[in-house]
């Protein structure tokens, strides 16, 4: 797949697309379903379908909707990457947390297997309670381990791909070819900075993660620090965490290029560039997601003006007509 923030367009679909994507769903699905507010972002429109996947058993009706109605598909975590257009997403919204909610910690052998709806906050510091060390960077990161392994996510020098082993992945394509459910090696799903190798198609189902045995006092001032450092450096509120992409990595950052467009505080609508960090786009109580995507896309193409560099969208746009901050 493409890196996941490209922007998934949404074509208009008839009404019959989405009666036979219900009729496949049966119970687990539900037509027009508020998905802004499931976002950090907490703006933008619904669905026109929602399917809660609860049981294993139910990615078969999945994969039968998306047969039956050739509508796209989201898999939804906890909406850290995710801004969602005013006017809706006309697919699939596919949420699986009553599935993938759970995480197991083998001290003794110092592994770890987390639902990908598991919190990484939560998974860290659990983790250092434990004495195990390697994840007190996600402390500070506010999305799932999901979202982690899709986006390679991390911070503080390291990222999920250090400590990763292997997914459980449920495969939503119509007649998955090597059954439903399987188990990819984490060598495999081409993990790089910020994205992978993993289909739009494959539901994430959970994550066994190697660590190492540690000091828990140790890990707690780890986990204080980047909780700190956070609090310092960047803002809280309603946003999506970095919006762009560094265009290299060490070396040159977004928010730096940003800034020296002048950008920091600028201001569309109910949407702003933070003013604590320059890579942070605010979004306003009760305010408007295509405000945000106007201003993302006017730093994007602001900062390609000015230093040559055409930022990459880490935020998974959904909605929207355009394809172009992929």
């Amino acid at each position: 797949m493409p890196d996941a923030p490209a922007d998934v367009a949404s074509p208009a679909p008839v009404d019959g697309a989405i009666d036979a994507a219900l009729a496949a769903l049966g119970g687990i699905g539900e037509r027009g379903v508020p998905i802004g507010p499931l976002t950090t972002y907490r703006v933008g429109g619904a669905a026109a379908v929602f399917a809660r996947v609860g049981e294993l058993e139910d990615l078969d009706r999945v994969a039968a909707a998306i047969e039956a109605s050739g509508l796209p598909v989201l898999i939804l975590g906890r909406g850290s990457n995710v801004l969602v257009a005013d006017a809706g997403f006309r697919g699939i919204v596919v949420s699986a947390t009553a599935l993938t909610d759970r995480f197991d910690i083998d001290v003794e052998r110092a592994v770890v297997r987390a639902g990908s709806s598991v919190p990484l906050p939560v998974l860290a510091r659990q983790c250092a309670r434990r004495g195990l060390t390697g994840l007190e960077w996600a402390v500070g990161v506010p999305g799932s381990i999901g979202g982690a392994v899709r986006m390679n996510a991390g911070g503080h020098g390291s990222d999920i791909a250090a400590s990763l082993v292997e997914v459980t992945v449920g495969d939503l394509t119509p007649g998955a070819d090597g059954g439903r459910v399987r188990v990819r090696a984490a060598a495999d799903l081409g993990l790089r900075f910020r994205g992978s190798d993993l289909g739009a198609g494959e539901l994430i189902i959970d994550a066994v993660l190697q660590l190492a045995p540690g000091d828990t006092a140790a890990s707690d001032a780890m986990i204080s620090d980047v909780v700190a450092w956070r609090r310092a450096n960047q803002p809280g509120g309603q946003n999506a965490g970095s919006v762009f992409v560094n265009p290299i990595p060490g070396e040159v950052s977004a928010g730096a290029l940003i800034d020296r467009s002048g950008l920091r505080g600028l201001r569309v609508g109910t949407a702003q560039v933070s003013d604590k960090h320059a890579n942070f786009i605010q979004a306003d109580d009760g305010g408007s997601a295509d405000d945000v995507h106007a201003l993302i896309t006017l730093v994007r193409d602001k900062v390609a003006a000015d230093t040559g560099y055409v930022l990459r969208s880490e935020i998974r746009l959904l909605g929207f007509d355009d394809a172009e901050l992929g």
